[in-house]
């Protein structure tokens, strides 16, 4: 483990130097899209010495809440961007990169359901949401929330999160009474997995 970090370490001073030598070599400024590259690839590289040590800490049996409040985030937060954790029916790493396609395909699917584009959203189900919500049922509910909060008016950005088997994206949601967030879980293949429109609770 400690050749992984010093590993990680090596792989930042790299990316670090080439960085400060790209800027010595040109005139700054003069090539953006360059330096944003070269600091992607370095903010990568620091993301590598945290996992290392995170991976570390955790070996010398330190808790993801311990972690959580160092890098101050919640365990949770901090379990599903370093841990690795185990499928218990197989035994073997679970895949825990969310889908890339992720955050447009939710968009998409909300943007489908406030423009009432019913079928393009079921027409997205995995057989089991396709066998449990049908296109009229989803029509109703989406009627329900307009009905008690007025019409769509914006989305967020979708958070998205890697959960077993599928990702799940959660966006808020802007009614003209209420606020929501639409949770949609995606298999790797993008079909919907799940379907939830949350009401955000008001104090």
């Amino acid at each position: 483990m400690q050749d992984n970090l010093t590993d990680a370490i090596r792989g930042l001073k790299r990316h670090a130097d080439a960085l400060l030598a790209a800027r010595v070599l040109t005139i700054p400024g003069d090539d953006f899209a360059g330096e944003i590259e070269q600091s992607l690839r370095l903010q990568s590289a620091a993301d590598d010495v945290v996992r290392s040590v995170v991976q570390q800490a955790r070996e010398a049996g330190a808790t993801w809440q311990t972690i959580g409040d160092a890098l101050g985030v919640s365990r949770q937060a901090a379990f599903q961007r370093y841990g690795k954790p185990v499928d218990p029916r197989t035994g073997e790493p679970m895949n825990t990169t969310p889908l890339s396609e992720a955050t447009e395909l939710a968009r998409t699917v909300i943007h489908d359901l406030a423009s009432g584009r019913w079928e393009l959203v079921t027409e997205r189900f995995d057989p089991a949401m396709r066998e449990n919500l049908s296109e009229d049922a989803l029509a109703a509910a989406w009627a329900q929330i307009v009905g008690s909060s007025g019409a769509f008016e914006s989305q967020g950005d979708p958070v998205v999160t890697r959960a077993g088997d599928v990702t799940v994206t959660n966006t808020p949601l802007s009614m003209e009474a209420g606020d929501y967030t639409a949770r949609i879980a995606f298999r790797d293949d993008q079909t919907i997995a799940g379907l939830h429109i949350l009401q955000e609770q008001t104090s």
